[in-house]
């Protein structure tokens, strides 16, 4: 629908000014080519900032809207994104360096050697890009990964 608009008049851009709010209406509105997508109880400055920006090349949206379409790109985005970028064994070690173990008592509750777990806390680092186990335990937030 759109798309033949600017087929036909190119240059043209499209601003869709509406009271529909409905992710159907918004997705399609934008996947036919529509540019922008403002709700009409917008203010009238709102209005006419967004006509300026959609002239510069913008792409305006209701507030509104905006976090609807951000919203949706989350939910498509694949969990493994989300995941940490530590093994599970990693994981449980760092878990237990954080509640106070020493790499001493981390080896002896995962039966593993300090060697190894010393092996494990390098590659933590390296993944991490830190340099100390307190700025690796800072900046490890185990993320739902579903």
């Amino acid at each position: 629908m759109y798309a033949h608009i600017e087929t036909e008049f190119s240059g043209v851009k499209i601003m869709i000014v509406t009271v529909f709010e409905g992710d159907d209406k918004i997705y399609r509105a934008i996947a036919a080519g529509a540019s922008g997508y403002i709700l009409k109880r917008s203010e009238p400055d709102i209005l006419i900032k967004s006509i300026n920006d959609l002239i510069a090349g913008g792409a305006p949206m209701s507030s509104s809207i905006a976090f609807k379409v951000i919203n949706s790109f989350r939910s498509m985005i694949p969990n493994e994104m989300y995941a940490s970028p530590l093994t599970e064994r990693e994981q449980e070690i760092l878990s237990l360096l954080s509640s106070g173990h020493r790499n001493r008592d981390v080896a002896v509750k995962l039966n593993i050697s300090i060697a190894t777990v010393k092996s494990h806390i390098y590659s933590i680092y390296q993944k991490l890009h830190v340099r100390s186990k307190i700025e690796a335990i800072n900046k490890f937030r185990p993320q739902p990964k579903g």
